[in-house]
């Protein structure tokens, strides 16, 4: 049958029609078959994969450490950050800061002893006086009248007494001649006696006449000043008692004066004998003035539980004045404060007052603690703490045994 295709020329052997198409190439096609990749890009094929596998490490490597990061971070956060209290030295003694009053060494107020009315008086207050001095006198006319009278009735009982005693004299000599019974001269003996014994109740009227009328005139006890007067001239004044009347007069000796403090129980045994105390009174700030120890009560007062203490000092100059207040400090030997700490390391527990210490691993440490005087802004403590202690200051309510804690202060 003649081909078809009369264009084809005759076909090699072993290149026929079936061959060209069982293989689909021809030797150009086995030419393109055997074609290669270029080596660079496969270089650059490496290249990618190796990046994309840095990159991959590295996001992973990131993230891991940006988890660890967060959690340290973390960890660091609830670890608490505290500062430390330098707490001062207690190596020198210090000084307790107390009220005291001042009183005048002698201080006398004066009553009338006798009632009548006010005739003079001589001194107001402010006024110097000497022991014995006339202050004032009393209306004396009542009073000497009582003494007349009471001189005259002995007088008369003195000029009974004789009489009788002579009376005596005879009766005895009667008796020794038998000429009187022994009762005559028994009765003669009781009239004497009993005239002797009027005689004296005479010399005793007579001598309260006599006092009487001298507590008409008002004097002063000592050497002194008049610090007080109540009485005017014509006032009718009575016999009376601290009780129940107002002094006439007071005078007080202020050449020595007295001060008086309570000091608190627990200071109580740092009173010592030759002691002296500085102080300070209102009218002269910045002056100070110096007392040393008169004595102690000895004994603690219930209602205060302090121990009342008196200072004496001289005042020859008038200069400090009886009934002042002053600002005492007390004398204290070395470690008798104890630790002093601010209020702000306080906290209130229900074990009671307590502080926060940090041991050497950094550890908290609640202690509780005996605050021996209260100064407001810090206090003393009597005991808990050792002044090697490192206390916190502020600490949080949060803040327990045990817990970890940075310190920022060396």
């Amino acid at each position: 049958m003649p081909d078809k295709n009369p264009d084809a020329g005759p076909t090699p052997a072993g290149t026929g029609h079936d061959m060209g198409h069982g293989t689909g190439v021809g030797p150009q096609g086995e030419e393109l078959l055997r074609h290669s990749t270029p080596p660079g890009l496969k270089r650059f094929g490496k290249l990618a994969l190796i990046a994309a596998v840095l990159i991959a490490v590295a996001g992973i490597g990131w993230r891991f450490w940006k988890s660890h990061n967060t959690a340290q971070w973390t960890d660091d956060q609830a670890i608490q950050t505290v500062q430390i209290i330098k707490l001062a030295s207690t190596k020198k003694g210090g000084s307790l800061t107390l009220p005291g009053e001042v009183q005048a060494y002698a201080s006398a107020p004066i009553y009338a002893q006798v009632t009548g009315y006010m005739q003079k008086w001589y001194f107001d207050i402010g006024s110097k006086v000497k022991q014995g001095a006339l202050l004032a006198q009393i209306d004396p006319r009542t009073y000497q009248a009582a003494l007349d009278q009471a001189r005259g009735s002995l007088a008369r009982d003195n000029a009974t007494l004789a009489n009788a005693r002579l009376d005596l004299t005879r009766y005895q000599a009667l008796a020794a001649q038998n000429a009187i019974s022994a009762q005559q001269l028994a009765t003669q003996e009781a009239t004497v006696n009993a005239q002797a014994g009027i005689v004296e109740t005479d010399k005793a009227q007579v001598s309260q006449a006599t006092i009487n009328l001298a507590y008409t005139r008002i004097i002063a006890p000592f050497d002194g000043t008049v610090t007080s007067r109540a009485v005017d001239v014509g006032n009718l004044v009575n016999a009376g008692t601290v009780s129940s009347t107002t002094p006439l007069f007071t005078v007080t000796d202020q050449s020595k004066l007295r001060l008086y403090i309570r000091v608190p129980q627990n200071y109580a045994s740092y009173i010592r004998p030759g002691m002296t105390v500085s102080f300070t009174v209102p009218q002269y700030p910045g002056r100070v003035f110096q007392a040393h120890l008169v004595g102690s009560a000895g004994a603690v007062a219930s209602a205060t539980g302090t121990v009342l203490v008196q200072f004496g000092l001289d005042n020859a100059d008038s200069v400090v004045q009886p009934g002042a207040y002053a600002e005492v400090k007390f004398p204290l030997p070395a470690g008798a404060n104890g630790i002093r700490i601010p209020a702000t390391a306080l906290m209130f527990r229900d074990e009671g007052m307590q502080v926060a210490t940090v041991d050497a691993n950094n550890r908290v440490k609640l202690k509780t603690i005996v605050i021996a005087r209260d100064l407001g802004a810090a206090v003393d403590v009597g005991g808990g703490v050792s002044a090697t202690d490192r206390i916190i200051d502020n600490p949080t309510d949060a803040l327990q045994n045990g817990d970890e804690v940075r310190i920022t202060n060396r």
